[in-house]
């Protein structure tokens, strides 16, 4: 029997990918995953499309969102299951997007500074008018010849500590995961790999301290993850009695290396992690 395969981890134009929620969904749907999760950063507005395009494509469709929180390194909430429609979170949203508004300036600023001939209008184009990130920065760059790749204006100039860099408002752990449990969802600890924790000791006492304010899940199955972290994470979930979960990190073309379902080409993500998550999240639902 073949094994049912999911991604719970893809971007849309709806934050920063470069196919639209609906491509997005039928794209999986021909890659032959079972279910898909539509996790932008900071915002659900892609949402509505791909639960509706799922319904057409004859695949499943996690509403998701991926939240920026303040740590050191980079750390990720991934949440599940949450509303699109709940007004709260509408709310705090719209606070994270003025964030990223405040900070795209700043970044435009830095790289005219440097020689480079761009401007807001233009990276809000490319982005399609709704959440401005340092991938559609790194496009313009690339469109203009100034960079070969997006990775390229990442290594050279976007980056965290490079010449073009600006730091973005973020919020806590706690307000990230607290504005998934809110709105009805389950919050997931995103590739923890990214973190600046060893693992060992140091990553069980962080884990703890997340699943006191109400972490349910961890990102054990990501792209860049080796085999060896990938078994700690899954043995560490064990212990904790967190859910697992997996996801490529799927942006298109900026992120050309990265395949949906695929990662970078062996990640095998099971069905039957999102039927766990769906049972909890049901329970949650119905207070049993």
């Amino acid at each position: 029997m073949d094994v049912e395969l999911i991604d719970l981890h893809v971007h849309t134009t709806a934050s920063d990918g470069t196919m639209t929620p609906e491509k997005t969904v039928f794209y999986a749907a021909r890659s032959g995953l079972r279910a898909v999760a539509i996790t932008d950063h900071d915002t659900v507005d892609g949402l509505p499309e791909a639960l509706e395009a799922g319904l057409r494509a004859g695949i499943e469709v996690v509403p998701g969102v991926e939240l920026s929180v303040d740590y050191p390194g980079q750390m990720h909430i991934l949440g599940y299951y949450v509303d699109p429609e709940n007004s709260k979170l509408s709310r705090e949203l719209a606070g994270l997007k003025g964030n990223r508004d405040r900070r795209n300036p700043k970044i435009v600023a830095k790289l005219r500074q440097l020689g480079f001939d761009i401007n807001m209008d233009e990276v809000i184009r490319e982005s399609g008018g709704v959440i401005v990130g340092r991938p559609h920065f790194a496009a313009v760059l690339k469109k203009k010849g100034y960079v070969t790749c997006v990775d390229e204006a990442f290594d050279l100039y976007l980056g965290a500590g490079k010449p073009a860099y600006v730091k973005k408002d973020k919020i806590s752990p706690d307000q990230g995961i607290q504005m998934i449990l809110n709105s009805g969802g389950i919050p997931v600890l995103a590739h923890p790999g990214y973190l600046k924790v060893n693992c060992g000791e140091e990553f069980e006492l962080l884990i703890g301290e997340l699943q006191e304010r109400g972490l349910l899940g961890i990102e054990a199955y990501y792209t860049t993850h080796t085999a060896e972290q990938t078994a700690y994470y899954v043995a560490m979930a064990a212990l904790k009695g967190l859910l697992v979960t997996g996801g490529s990190d799927f942006h298109g073309d900026n992120k050309p290396h990265i395949s949906i379902g695929k990662g970078g080409g062996d990640l095998v993500v099971r069905y039957d992690l999102l039927a766990k998550m769906k049972n909890i999240w049901s329970k949650k639902r119905t207070g049993t």
